[in-house]
């Protein structure tokens, strides 16, 4: 990377303000980036609380290494918040977190270079991984995967209309020659594109379905939703702020789901609350982005954050 990439963290301090309940208490942040939630966080802590960091971007852990090295109360593991529980058993703190914050949008520094691969405006490698030393890029996916598979794509997490007629077009042209770069692959796809949305690009969609797969992005959300029940203390809180609908879909599912309880229940015959196996309660509403945070930061717009208190 040869320049520096500026990230604008969303929700910072009503993030904070809706996680912290114990100044004393032991915290996970699960998606790191570049640290902004991270330092807010700390700084609501007193000397005996704790702040767990995760990330798979080797950037960001180039980033939360320093930050290790100046707060002895914060220690970083590299990889995905999925893999949430085996972290929080190496540090003895099962049951025992009092919050979880997942912000599960892409950093900016991430975007921005194009030498990432993720973006469809300027040119660069075809990757989009979070962590380029691991797994499927999206150049391998393109170009190896097959027609229906790339439909699924694009059709299940970019929720493109066309992806039959990209998926098509996708194939002709590695025929030609492999899709190495986005932004030749953008321009196939906007060729494909017979319907262009206004006031946004006609790649937009079908690059996020590619970079939801290449990083198993939701699979990775609904495994650590349901490892977070394990993990938190009875008060402690989940927060997640979601930035497109598949995501937000699978957060509002889950809390509401845990704030019903038991629904598959025999008719007919009564159950006390305990019974029911509540075990989270809402924190209020959804929130959003003010309109001055919007300003500021466009990439905001979409943001949605949601809370959750374990009571069981």
């Amino acid at each position: 990377m040869t320049q520096a990439f500026q990230h604008l963290t969303v929700l910072l301090n009503e993030a904070v303000e809706a996680l912290v309940q114990s100044p004393s208490g032991t915290y996970v942040d699960g998606t790191f980036g570049r640290g902004g939630h991270s330092r807010a966080i700390l700084n609501q802590l007193d000397a005996e609380g704790r702040l767990i960091g995760v990330d798979k971007d080797p950037l960001a852990l180039a980033e939360a290494r320093n930050l290790e090295q100046q707060d002895s109360r914060f220690k970083i593991f590299q990889g995905s918040f999925a893999e949430m529980q085996s972290y929080a058993e190496s540090e003895q703190v099962v049951g025992q977190l009092d919050g979880i914050l997942l912000d599960l949008g892409v950093s900016s520094p991430q975007i921005d270079d194009p030498e990432r691969g993720f973006s469809f405006m300027n040119d660069g490698p075809l990757d989009m991984r979070m962590n380029p030393d691991a797994g499927e890029s999206a150049a391998d996916f393109v170009n190896y995967a097959s027609e229906n598979e790339i439909i699924r794509v694009l059709k299940d997490y970019g929720e493109e209309r066309f992806a039959r007629r990209m998926a098509r077009a996708i194939l002709a042209e590695r025929q030609i020659e492999p899709i190495t770069r986005t932004g030749r692959l953008a321009q196939i796809i906007k060729e494909a594109n017979p319907a262009w949305e206004k006031g946004k690009n006609p790649a937009t969609r079908a690059f996020q379905g590619i970079r939801i797969h290449v990083n198993r992005e939701l699979a990775d959300l609904e495994l650590c939703l349901e490892q977070s029940l394990d993990l938190l203390k009875v008060g402690g809180r989940l927060v997640v702020i979601s930035f497109h609908s598949l995501e937000d879909r699978i957060v509002k599912r889950f809390m509401r789901d845990m704030v019903k309880g038991d629904t598959h229940l025999p008719p007919h015959i009564p159950f006390t609350q305990d019974q029911l196996n509540i075990r989270l309660k809402h924190v209020g509403k959804a929130i959003k982005p003010s309109a001055e945070e919007v300003r500021i930061n466009a990439r905001s717009r979409s943001a949605v954050m949601r809370i959750a208190e374990k009571v069981a």
